[in-house]
């Protein structure tokens, strides 16, 4: 399958310009807004891996960088900024993949500051969310407080999470999921840690393991009504 890749500028309102990547296969049939996590950005191997599994699946994808991480800032943006970079993010993905259905998400902190902007002012067009690893909690510090805002997302959101993932302790996880009832799913990726890599004692690969996770993420773009 052809795939084009689109190196862009996006504009943030009031804010500033950051660098963005379009990876659009032909014939694609969603496109995904991806947002990165808090210690890597857009063009890390991890993002890389992932645009290009699921371009391989027929699904686009939009990165982004955050503001702090094009100025090569240690720490991650206050939330307004990075809700205003998330939703210039989804507007250009609307505007160069029209007709395309439209999710967003992504690793760890990308994936929950897009929950938070979703909580306080739907993003247009935006038909479901997809976390790959919800940062549930700081490491080691088991608690349920980031996940409060989740009951205000009215759109189908997707949790995937690795058993080993120190930011996401499963005990509390699961009844947070089971509370927010039907628009939530859970799926586990069995001996995955916070970024889906498994022991090598394990019986598979990071790339099985990779491989389930965005077999499982495509399958439910494509449920989405």
């Amino acid at each position: 399958m052809a795939v084009k890749t689109k190196e862009l500028k996006l504009d943030i309102a009031r804010i500033g310009t950051v660098s963005a990547i379009l990876t659009q296969p032909a014939n694609a049939r969603a496109c995904y807004v991806l947002a990165h996590g808090a210690g890597a950005g857009m063009q890390h191997a991890s993002m890389d891996k992932i645009a290009e599994g699921l371009a391989d699946r027929g699904i686009a994808t939009l990165r982004f960088n955050f503001p702090y991480m094009e100025k090569k800032q240690g720490r991650p943006d206050q939330p307004a900024v990075a809700h205003a970079a998330i939703r210039a993010a989804v507007e250009e993905a609307a505007r160069l993949c029209p007709g395309l259905k439209l999710v967003a998400g992504g690793k760890s902190f990308g994936g929950r500051m897009t929950s938070q902007a979703q909580s306080k002012a739907p993003l247009p067009g935006v038909k479901g969310l997809a976390f790959l690893g919800f940062p549930l909690h700081a490491d080691k510090k088991p608690s349920s407080e980031r996940a409060e805002h989740l009951a205000r997302v009215e759109i189908p959101m997707l949790f995937l999470q690795g058993t080993r993932d120190g930011l996401a302790d499963l005990s509390i996880l699961k009844p947070v999921i089971e509370a927010l009832g039907p628009k939530a799913t859970l799926h586990v990726v069995e001996g995955g840690d916070h970024s889906f890599a498994v022991l090598k004692k394990s019986s598979r690969s990071n790339e099985k393991a990779l491989a389930e996770v965005l077999d499982t993420l495509t399958a439910w773009i494509d449920d989405l009504a």
